[in-house]
């Protein structure tokens, strides 16, 4: 990965939206929810001497409204600071 965050920062590889209900029903894609979870794909040094407890290859669940969205080579991440993380899913 060619992105390096800084300081307490991570990027996250959002998770798809959900194509179909459990029950079966096609969602459109104007009734898509953005999705609150993804893969962590880079992880930055940490701040003030703190070392990060987030690590590559973390699948975190996030707020809805978390992170800057960045679209890099064709894929979308979110960049957004550590402390935006609600969970680690192990």
């Amino acid at each position: 990965m060619k992105l390096k965050p800084i300081n307490d920062r991570i990027v996250i590889k959002p998770a798809p939206a959900e194509e179909k209900t459990k029950g079966g029903i096609i969602i459109p894609d104007t009734a898509k929810e953005k999705p609150q979870r993804g893969e962590v794909v880079a992880v930055g040094p940490g701040k003030d001497g703190n070392l990060m407890t987030i690590q590559v290859g973390d699948i975190v669940l996030y707020g809805k409204y978390s992170g800057q969205e960045l679209a890099y080579e064709g894929v979308d991440y979110l960049i957004m600071r550590e402390d935006d993380v609600l969970v680690v899913i192990q």
